[in-house]
């Protein structure tokens, strides 16, 4: 398993992070889409995921053609890091059935 790390911001919780990969410098800021109007900076990578009705999105901060493996690895690896088994990541906002 690759080592990431969280950075937290001191008002937040470990929902309102971004993910630091070291070795490739990339992060992933996580935003809660029930409480941000923000849309996606040119340029960048954005995932969702839905996992037991919670909606998080994803956006890359500094991308420069990294696979998108290796974001959706880092995805994975902070939903399982808040205990989100059943999360499903999605590369477009997933419509409400």
């Amino acid at each position: 398993m690759a080592n990431y790390l969280i950075s937290i911001p001191n008002s937040g919780t470990a929902q309102d992070g971004t993910i630091h990969d070291p070795s490739s410098k990339l992060k992933v800021k996580v935003v809660r889409l029930l409480q941000s109007t923000i849309g996606p900076l040119k340029g960048e990578k954005r995932f969702f995921v839905d996992a037991n009705g919670e909606m998080l999105a994803f956006e890359t901060k500094g991308y420069n053609q990294h696979r998108e493996l290796l974001i959706l690895h880092m995805i994975a690896w902070y939903c399982l890091y808040l205990g989100l088994i059943e999360a499903q990541i999605h590369s477009s906002l997933p419509l409400a059935v």
